[in-house]
Parts: structure tokens; C-alpha cells; sequence
């Protein structure tokens, strides 16, 4: 990898990730163009967990890393208007499931991507997901959950969604979600993984005017 930023994210290497950032803004680089850098080492690292090479935890640190390392860029890229180019995407951990570590993950890929992300936290009511695609317009939804108790929440928020009359694309994602669950809460499609969600998001992008 050419982009030594790029390559620090990918390699893990927080130090050095933070002191390239910094170095490159007083040089007076363009923040998007080290947001670019930042995304490119996140989706090298979305590829090495595809081939096994990292883990869960190693995607863990790497959106902790990312996280870091984009926070000084983040008011300035917002005051240019260059955040979120790809879209909005509202995102939460359903009604009556409060893990977070999965949705967590999947919205630092999702940023990494060129998405703006609102992350409605944990333990979210089918209201506040209605409210917020409402706010935000955005095409997209989320729903994670780790509990099988999580089943009926999603099925309820998505039909919310409906009868609100907005129009979205619903995936849905956690440990024990599959096809059947996918059927029965009425979801769009169900990501196995941080990356494959990504992947969706980027299908349906495509097909669908922000």
C-alpha cells in the first residue's frame, strides 16, 4: 500500500495513524483527502478479516483506531461539507437487546465507507428509528441485535417504518439472525458480517437517489 496513513490504519498502528493525521493537517492537507486515506486502510482491514487474517477483535480496534484518528477531521470536513457523500444511514440495537460491540463495528465500516451514520444507540424503541428517518431522510436502516428476543422488535420497527410511509431499505444483523428471521421481521436482506453490511449499503446506494 502506497499511502503510508492508509497503511498504518490497516496494520493497526494507532501511534502512528495519529501522528501522520497530525502532521499532514498542520502541513495543511486537504481533510478529505486524509478521510480518503483513513477509509482506504479501513476497507484493507474489512479485507484482511475476509481472508481470516484479523478477527473480531482486530476490527474492533481498527474502528476504535479510525474513530481516533478522523476526530480531528470531522469539523472541518462537516464545515465543507464533505461528510456522508455516500448517503445517510440510521442505525440502532433494537427494543429490549442492549449489545452494542456488533453495531459498533458495522458503523465504523459504514463511515469508513463515506456514509454519514445516526447511531440511535442501544435498547431503541420502534418510535425513535421512525423519528429519525423522518429527521435525517435517509434511505437506509439498521437494526442489530444479539438476543432472540430482538425478533419481534425488528419485525415491529420495520413495520413502523411502513406505516409511516417511508420508503427504505432495512438490513438487519447479529449473531443469531438468518434467513428465516429475515422473513419473518419483513427485512430487506440480513448481513452476516461488518463488511458484507457495507456491501449491501453500497447495492442498494447505487439504486437509490439520497
Amino acid at each position: 500500500m502506497n499511502d503510508e496513513l492508509a497503511a498504518a490504519i490497516s496494520d493497526l498502528d494507532e501511534e502512528k495513524a495519529l501522528r501522520l493525521v497530525k502532521e499532514r493537517l498542520e502541513k495543511g492537507e486537504d481533510p478529505m483527502a486524509l478521510l480518503a486515506s483513513c477509509q482506504e486502510g479501513m476497507m484493507q482491514v474489512g479485507t484482511r478479516f475476509e481472508t481470516c487474517e484479523y478477527f473480531i477483535s482486530d476490527l474492533m480496534m481498527a474502528g476504535e483506531i479510525f474513530k481516533a484518528a478522523t476526530a480531528p477531521l470531522e469539523a472541518q470536513i462537516i464545515a465543507g461539507g464533505g461528510a456522508g457523500e455516500k448517503g445517510k444511514i440510521v442505525f440502532g440495537t433494537v427494543k429490549g437487546d442492549i449489545h452494542n460491540i456488533g453495531k459498533d463495528i458495522v458503523i465504523g465500516l459504514l463511515k469508513a465507507a463515506g456514509y454519514e451514520v445516526r447511531d440511535l444507540g442501544i435498547d431503541v424503541p420502534h418510535e425513535k428509528f421512525v423519528e429519525a428517518v423522518k429527521e435525517t431522510g435517509a434511505k437506509i436502516v439498521g437494526l442489530s441485535g444479539l438476543l432472540t428476543i430482538a425478533y419481534d422488535a425488528m419485525k415491529e420497527t420495520i413495520e413502523s417504518l411502513k406505516a409511516a410511509g417511508l420508503e427504505v431499505k432495512v438490513m438487519i444483523g447479529g449473531g443469531p439472525m438468518t434467513s428465516a428471521v429475515k422473513e419473518f421481521t419483513g427485512a430487506d436482506a440480513w448481513a452476516t458480517n461488518a463488511q458484507a453490511a457495507v456491501i449491501l449499503a453500497n447495492q442498494w446506494t447505487e439504486g437509490v437517489a439520497q
